[in-house]
């Protein structure tokens, strides 16, 4: 129920009435047989549309389930190091996490402490610092390393947005292997062995 003294009313139709008092134009309203919906209840005064109030919600739900189509839910990835991790290892991992910074989910990335390693969490430490620098293009840091026991782990947001991958570069077309055959060289006439003319005898006169 619309408790406000005057509202701004637009029509089935569109139209701007005008502002009147909430009464006549709920009047109005059931007039022409529709309902007087508050559609922008914080302006000053509310402004309120002539519509089938049936209709607008089964609208807005149809709008609703068809953006809910689109979006995908955040999930919580994490990824797990060791302090004496190899530089293939590590390298591994980066990728892991920026796949899943790339689709927009979150990281927690975690460095685990076997034994007497707990005593040098400043290793740890740097280990997630150098982690971030790597996957900084994709994601940002949402909570620092932090040491819980025996396992030191820091979070990752995403920053990265579709529009931001990178375009496709074109490789050039690749070059013919075949090599075009080249001419035959014509080759030269062949003599042919023609019969000698008859050699001319003189006779004495």
């Amino acid at each position: 129920m619309i408790r406000i003294p005057q509202v701004r009313v637009i029509d089935e139709e569109g139209e701007q009435l005008g502002v009147m008092p909430t009464p006549e134009a709920l009047q109005l309203a059931q007039e022409r047989g529709f309902d007087l919906v508050e559609v922008a209840p914080m302006s000053s005064p509310p402004v309120t549309k002539i519509l089938d109030y049936g209709q607008f919600k089964y609208e807005q739900a149809r709008k609703e389930k068809e953006a809910k189509k689109h979006q995908r839910s955040v999930e919580f990835k994490e990824v797990r190091l060791r302090v004496k991790i190899g530089k293939g290892d590590f390298d591994t991992k980066v990728k892991r996490a920026i796949r899943f910074l790339a689709v927009g989910d979150r990281v927690k990335v975690a460095v685990q402490f076997r034994g007497r390693e707990v005593s040098h969490a400043y290793i740890g430490r740097d280990l997630l610092n150098r982690f971030a620098e790597l996957v900084s293009e994709f994601g940002t840091v949402d909570r620092p390393p932090v040491l819980e026991g025996r396992s030191m782990s820091m979070v990752l947001t995403s920053t990265w947005k579709p529009t931001d991958k990178p375009e496709k570069v074109e490789t050039p077309p690749k070059a013919n292997k075949k090599k075009q055959a080249e001419p035959k060289e014509s080759a030269p006439p062949v003599a042919t062995d023609e019969p000698e003319a008859p050699a001319a005898t003189s006779t004495g006169g």
